[in-house]
């Protein structure tokens, strides 16, 4: 038997026997924008653990995939902002379609790359895609659904985001283990073709009649160029003659320039006077050190399970599990932390729940059981995310004006993917020192003939990936990457501990939180 439909005083029917909120066209802008998001949620997580397969096919060096996943970040990172005003000027179907295909050229680029260099630029045209579409999901969901319905429209954009981002590095290593590493992108093409058929059929255009003609296109360039001078110069350190010097001295320049821009722009990327709210800057430099922390984590947690370990790709997949459930499971709980407790004390004990999860990760060596090694670490970590992540979103959109919410969660949104290039370069510059001189130091005490030691010593970038018949050097190959590994989870203990800090000087302001749906949303 059907139900009667009311229609809301806008014309809008407010929603189904399946309980969908309904809007003109509004089952087909969700899943256009689900399957958009999703497709970008599925890359993000699954290449990951499609790492050691790519090292192993390219005889990559640990710097070369490290850029694999910086080249998708800095773009991201630097255009996310602008990608976001795009939409609203030139129309968000348009550019969430330019996303969508720009992301799918890309993805076929990757899946049919033949060296390092080609997969390195395809992703970072994937970036660009993503910056686009990944505003651009939730700009078509809030232009297509009235306030009274758009809060249900999110929660489920953002329950099936949640569930694709789980699932991301499980299909990632099934398609590594069972076909291809090439099959993690190709697997982006069937859904490109599909979130195009449905927005240009059913989704609708629109964009903000009253906003100005002018973007922020010197603040882009300026942070895109910041950006890769500075991780170039932190991914390379270790390469010789002047073209490291140059490159950060390249960045470093166009940072402040960058800062300058800001401050005289009449509309600004990044406006800078919302920082002077200590609440605002607190809780971005939370958001800055413990992403940090946690991206760190993500990339070369699937590299230890995977090459020192033993797990198959589906293994080291699932092994994260846990975490995104934990976090997906207790959103609703931890956002009410707020209301009842301010941010600090929430903010305070989730993030150093963390840093004990990030100790716990460091303790395991070589074998042992999942359950007895890993699971307890990631456990722990799951909790103490899930505790941090709603109260640190809800902060952040307390400390701004509710006319200033969109560009405050735009902003946070992007320092996050910022932590996630800082995490990648930094820490892979501190596993490579570690490795380096432990591996040095084993291979002393092992006295290998000269030809035997300078095999391996030429091989000493490309870290646990290094190629030996001798099990003795393949034993000290793995205890020098659990060396530096842990030296990465006790300084990603430490950021977590620093975000424990931050938390500090956040204002204790009580009240209702944000909706559960808008906090999952704005950090996913």
């Amino acid at each position: 038997m059907s139900i009667p439909i009311k229609i809301t005083p806008a014309g809008l029917d407010s929603k189904d026997e399946t309980g969908f909120p309904q809007a003109p066209n509004g089952k087909w802008v969700l899943a256009a924008t689900i399957l958009g998001s999703s497709m970008a949620f599925i890359d993000g997580t699954a290449v990951t653990v499609a790492l050691p397969a790519i090292q192993t096919a390219f005889h990559a060096t640990a710097n070369q995939i490290q850029w694999i996943i910086e080249a998708y970040a800095l773009f991201l990172a630097s255009l996310l902002l602008v990608g976001g005003s795009l939409g609203d000027l030139y129309g968000r179907r348009t550019v969430f379609t330019l996303g969508v295909v720009i992301f799918g050229v890309g993805s076929a680029w990757c899946g049919l790359a033949q060296s390092i260099l080609w997969l390195t630029t395809a992703r970072g045209l994937q970036g660009i895609g993503a910056a686009l579409l990944v505003p651009g999901s939730l700009a078509l969901i809030s232009a297509c659904f009235p306030p009274a319905l758009r809060g249900r429209a999110i929660g489920i954009w953002s329950g099936f985001s949640a569930m694709t981002a789980a699932i991301g590095p499980v299909l990632g290593g099934s398609l590594v283990d069972h076909a291809s590493w090439r099959w993690v992108f190709f697997i982006n093409l069937p859904l490109a073709i599909a979130i195009l058929v449905i927005a240009f059929w059913r989704v609708p255009e629109s964009r903000n009649e009253q906003m100005g003609s002018t973007l922020d296109w010197s603040g882009a360039l300026l942070a895109t160029v910041a950006l890769t001078g500075i991780t170039f110069a932190i991914i390379e350190a270790h390469r010789p003659g002047v073209l490291v010097p140059l490159a950060a001295t390249f960045g470093v320049a166009a940072l402040v320039a960058f800062l300058i821009v800001e401050t005289r722009i009449s509309t600004p990327m990044l406006p800078l006077g919302l920082f002077r709210s200590p609440t605002f800057a607190g809780a971005n430099l939370l958001t800055l050190f413990l992403y940090t922390a946690l991206n760190g984590l993500l990339f070369f947690f699937p590299l230890n399970l995977i090459q020192v370990q033993h797990y198959s790709a589906t293994q080291a997949g699932a092994a994260l599990l846990p975490l995104i459930l934990l976090m997906f499971l207790l959103s609703q709980w931890s956002g009410g932390l707020i209301g009842r407790f301010g941010a600090r004390g929430p903010l305070t004990v989730g993030t150093s729940i963390a840093a004990l999860g990030f100790a716990l990760a460091a303790l395991p060596g070589i074998g042992g059981s999942y359950w007895t090694t890993f699971f307890p670490a990631v456990v722990v970590l799951g909790i103490g995310m899930a505790i941090s992540v709603a109260p640190l979103t809800t902060a952040v959109m307390n400390a701004v004006p509710v006319a200033q919410s969109g560009i405050a969660s735009g902003i946070n949104n992007a320092i996050s993917r910022l932590a996630s290039l800082l995490a990648v370069a930094v820490f892979g510059l501190v596993l490579l020192t570690s490795f380096r001189h432990d591996l040095g130091r084993r291979l002393d005490q092992l006295a290998l003939p000269a030809p035997d030691r300078q095999s391996i010593e030429k091989q000493r970038l490309r870290l646990a990936a290094i190629q030996t018949d001798d099990p003795r050097i393949e034993h000290a190959v793995d205890g020098a990457f659990v060396f530096g590994f842990r030296r990465i989870l006790w300084l990603a203990a430490g950021l977590s501990l620093a975000s424990a800090a931050c938390a500090q000087v956040l204002t204790q302001k009580r009240g209702s939180p944000m909706s559960e749906t808008s906090r999952r949303s704005d950090r996913i």
